[in-house]
């Protein structure tokens, strides 16, 4: 592994010298950003796969001559931070816990995070510091935080200029709300439930004696065919005033409800026992329903309260079946002849399937009982069936011939309209748990904020900006495509936290991914804020920099203008931002928002050029997770194995956009594998048997011999696809060529060089090869293990900086195709013979190699002619070529063709004699016995000759 200190002696030169901070110049350039983090926390070992690969990036472009800009900022806004400082300020243990133990924070500086801006500056510092040890290439004149008033000044124009073009509305809506934070919450803000979506429900009032047992459901259509209610008699249920009714619901359902609907209270406690075996309403058919027990109900999910129809969802008929069963519990209740009475109705056609499609359904996922896993599957299925293709049944009234999905919506009408049924939003899953570690509802804001996603205009011009980007992987479009449709109105507002004040309303804070979406442009000019007021900084001065519009005032700001036209030049060279990184978890939100804001705001010729998306990382299998100490900190793994180390396991274990696994045995691995490439150049400098000067060696060496060229088109294909993988940010590829594949190239040239030792002329051109594959090497691998590669750079004279060379540079005629297939036959004899010897048991003293002879490769080029194992073709072409006197010989050998074109990649013919000639001293050392090479059978006493093929040579052993 890298010594530390050699990472951080190269860490201080690249500072020093200034060559990562990036200003417009007359090269072409790259501008790559990645998500900025944000800093509650130390760095973890996911944060560390996140920055390297943008990194490596950047590294292999500047080295291919682009002016590359990478920068860094904090994200500090929203409430997470507020939520852990109140947390810390109580002593709360399990947060203490984290923060000692986990982010290792000392006892007198814990002391102090109970400032929310505090906790900010301490791991935005550390963060600045590991980002500095994992070697990246930030341009840090362009760091900034969130809060930043400068920046803030940025966000106000950016929501006056979205409210200006009727982007902006305030009103009602659902959101994820804390309530110990009084504050709508994001992703960011979770511990548990990222990326959980609110769904809609339909409540239905069920009477019994005066009062309702309110149901939610995502399916109101089935209320034909409903049979009974359930409750789970274990749990508390509550009489709930709502207005002027009385609602019965689970008491766990309460606190989601409440922050819903206006004029509610709780009115008293309930025994659900005493519920059982009673008879409520159906609002639709006017039917009695009993009322059964049912201990799986969730009482937190929904109100606690179920409505059965066995017919149609296969949960409920299971647990029917389960419960008629059950002769205890039926007589606990006294409901025994009533249950076994009970009949599953059916009420929508679904075709290939019978009067009763949840039956159907339980008999084809096999499902046992209530606890079967198969039963959430064939659930889903039915489900999604009869949403897309069901129609209700005959008897069903008015609704009867209707698709499911139009009935349904009818129906919620009917209900809304006549009073009998409510709206209810629940969360898709539970938990969901804000930072502070209180369980979040959906609370219904009436005077909130939203960015409006649904506006169809924008959502036109949001497509038109993804139709022109390229997204990285290609299939992860559909997802993209998918979100801009599905987005509806965003809450952008919040009342509690850090951020940005709504300019037009100072109540409210801008919450943290609305605030997250266009500030790429904002790196381009980040430089020079430190010399400007902000309270200079107003919307003409934006929309001149960013949009070309100048303003009719004399005086519109105070900026000089020759600052600000250096800063409008500055933006326009680095604008439209190339390359976009984030998570694949942000596409339905971030990462879509992204894409909205700058088709809203920008002109086309700035929109942005690309997104690459991340994988998730696990550690030994499980997923990382920072809250409950399964993690493995950046820092930590540092100290223990170098940055380089790391760097190369983390692009080596999966491309970008997969999930990658740190495994403690497999990073080892790779740290022994890193030792043998910083060893490879004293290897080389011993056989090269002087000091190694690469400047010296930086054009292809002329050589003689086939191992030495196959060793040259091997560098060079390596580098090229290396250099494709990199292209599209695919690391692990562009690693498994640069890394793993060119080691066992090098393996194998050393395997066929030993025999070669005692030839002083031989050994020369293989040295003079050997410091050429070094150079290329270690420049290859300057992206990925950039400190290791600066030493050997410097050790072996290189100029300058290593990582401001040039990268190299594949010749494709140097990539020869039949050089590379000659050392495949030298290989492929060499076992041949080894495994004849194995048979045979007999040491052989002379082993004949016959090669093809010219009319067997005439009958090759026929059958790649014609393209497919054709042998009346083959046998037709070549009668007519007059390629052998022999038709038997030539039939003989075309059905051999037909057997073997399928399994070779045929190039052409090769002088197989000269091939095997220039490499007799490996076959014969290989074999231990005098190896011959005939072009023509002279001698032959065994016929062996006529089995050789094109590249497989005929063996005889004496």
């Amino acid at each position: 592994m890298t010594d530390i200190k050699i990472e951080e002696k190269w860490q201080r030169k690249w500072q020093e010298s200034n060559i990562f901070q990036s200003d417009p110049n007359n090269k072409k350039k790259i501008f790559v950003t990645v998500a900025y983090p944000y800093p509650s926390g130390a760095m973890h070992i996911g944060h560390g796969r996140t920055y390297t690969v943008p990194d490596v990036y950047a590294r292999f472009k500047r080295m291919q001559g682009y002016n590359v800009l990478f920068p860094m900022a904090w994200h500090v806004t929203g409430a997470p931070v507020v939520g852990i400082a109140k947390r810390i300020k109580r002593h709360d243990p399990w947060t203490m816990d984290i923060y000692k133990n986990i982010h290792k924070v000392p006892e007198e500086e814990i002391e102090k995070f109970t400032d929310p801006n505090y906790i900010v500056e301490y791991f935005s510092s550390e963060y600045h510091d590991v980002m500095t040890r994992m070697g990246y290439t930030i341009d840090w004149r362009r760091e900034f935080k969130t809060l930043d008033p400068h920046y803030q000044k940025f966000i106000e124009w950016q929501f006056r200029k979205l409210k200006s073009k009727g982007l902006v509305r305030i009103g009602e809506h659902p959101v994820k709300y804390c309530p110990e934070c009084e504050n709508p919450v994001g992703d960011h803000d979770l511990l548990e439930g990222e990326g959980v979506g609110i769904n809609e429900l339909t409540l239905v009032k069920f009477e019994l004696e005066g009062e309702y047992l309110v149901a939610a459901t995502f399916r109101p259509e089935t209320l034909f065919a409903a049979t009974n209610l359930w409750l789970n008699p274990e749990s508390e249920y509550i009489k709930v005033k709502v207005g002027n009714e009385t609602w019965v619901m689970a008491e766990k359902a309460y606190d989601n409800i409440f922050n819903q609907k206006k004029d509610i209270s709780i009115d008293s406690v309930i025994n659900a026992k005493n519920l059982i075996g009673k008879h409520v309403k159906n609002p639709l058919t006017g039917a009695e329903h009993i009322i059964l027990p049912a201990p799986f109900v969730d009482p937190e999910y929904g109100t606690g309260v179920v409505y059965s129809v066995p017919g149609h969802a296969p949960a409920d008929l299971i647990a029917l079946i389960d419960l008629k069963k059950d002769e205890k519990e039926l007589e606990k209740y006294n409901i025994m002849d009533e249950v076994q009475s009970i009949q599953a109705i059916g009420m929508i056609k679904l075709e290939g399937y019978g009067e009763i499609p949840a039956d159907d359904m339980i008999k084809k996922f096999n499902v046992k009982n209530q606890n079967d896993p198969n039963l959430k599957e064939a659930t889903n299925e039915i489900y999604k069936l009869e949403h897309a293709k069901g129609v209700m049944d005959k008897n069903m009234g008015e609704y009867q011939g209707l698709k499911v999905v139009d009935a349904r919506d009818n129906i919620i009408k009917l209900l809304l309209d006549t009073k009998k049924g409510d709206i209810l939003f629940e969360f898709a899953e539970r938990p969901v748990i804000c930072r502070c570690g209180t369980k979040c509802v959906v609370k219904i804001l009436d005077d909130q904020w939203f960015l409006k996603y649904s506006d169809e205009h924008w959502k036109e011009i949001t497509y038109q900006c993804l139709e022109g980007m390229n997204i990285i992987p290609g299939e992860v479009r559909a997802n993209f495509k998918y979100y801009i449709g599905w987005l509806q109105d965003w809450a952008c507002s919040r009342r509690i936290g850090l951020g940005t004040l709504l300019p037009w309303n100072k109540d409210w804070l801008i919450e943290p991914l609305s605030d997250s979406t266009i500030y790429m442009a904002y790196y381009t000019i980040a430089k020079y804020m430190k010399d400007i007021d902000p309270e200079d900084l107003n919307d003409q001065f934006f929309d001149e920099i960013f949009l070309d519009l100048k303003s009719d005032s004399e005086n519109p700001y105070n900026i000089s203008p020759e600052l600000t036209q250096e800063m409008k030049d500055e933006f326009n060279y680095w604008y439209p931002l190339d390359w976009r990184l984030s998570a694949k978890d942000l596409v339905g939100n971030h990462l879509s928002f992204h894409i909205f804001h700058h088709a809203a705001i920008f002109p086309r010729d700035k929109w942005p050029g690309g997104i690459v998306v991340f994988g998730m990382g696990l550690l030994e299998g499980n997923k990382m997770s920072s809250s409950k100490g399964n993690i493995v900190m950046l820092e930590d793994a540092i100290e223990t194995y170098g940055s380089d180390v790391i760097r190369l396991f983390l692009m080596s274990s999966a491309e970008p956009w997969q999930d990658f696994d740190w495994r403690e045995n497999e990073v080892k691995g790779i740290s022994k594998r890193l030792d043998w490439f910083f060893e490879f150049s004293d290897r080389v400098e011993k056989m090269y048997g002087s000091s190694i000067c690469l400047e010296d060696h930086e054009t292809v060496p002329q050589v003689t011999k086939p191992i030495n060229k196959w060793m040259i088109a091997q560098v060079n294909m390596r580098i090229k696809e290396a250099t494709e993988a990199l292209e599209g940010f695919q690391t692990r590829k562009a690693l498994q060529d640069s890394f793993f594949l060119f080691k066992k190239d090098i393996d194998h040239f050393f395997y066929r060089i030993e025999h070669e030792s005692e030839d002083e002329n031989a050994m020369r051109e293989i040295a003079d090869v050997m410091v050429y594959v070094l150079g290329i090497w270690i420049r290859l691998m300057v992206p990925f293990v950039p400190h290791g590669c600066e030493e050997l750079w410097e050790k072996h004279c290189g100029s300058g900086l290593v990582s401001t060379t040039e990268w190299p540079k594949y010749n494709i005629e140097l990539i020869d195709e039949k050089v590379q297939k000659g050392e495949e036959i030298v290989h492929g004899l060499s076992q041949d013979i080894n495994e004849i010897k194995k048979v045979i048991s007999i040491k052989p003293e002379k082993i004949h190699v016959y090669v093809a002879p010219e009319w067997k490769w005439k009958l090759f080029d026929i059958a790649n002619k014609i393209g497919k194992p054709d042998i009346g073709k083959i046998m037709q072409e070549a009668i007519k070529q007059n390629v052998h006197d022999n038709k038997k010989e030539i039939a003989e050998f075309a059905k051999k063709i037909g057997r073997e074109m399928t399994k070779i990649k045929y190039i052409g013919k090769i002088d197989e004699y000269s091939t095997l000639n220039n490499s007799i001293e490996f076959l014969s050392g290989e074999a231990d016995a005098q190896v011959i090479i005939y072009d023509k059978p002279t001698y032959d006493p065994q016929g062996k000759s006529r089995n050789a093929m094109p590249y497989k040579p005929a063996i005889y052993i004496e």
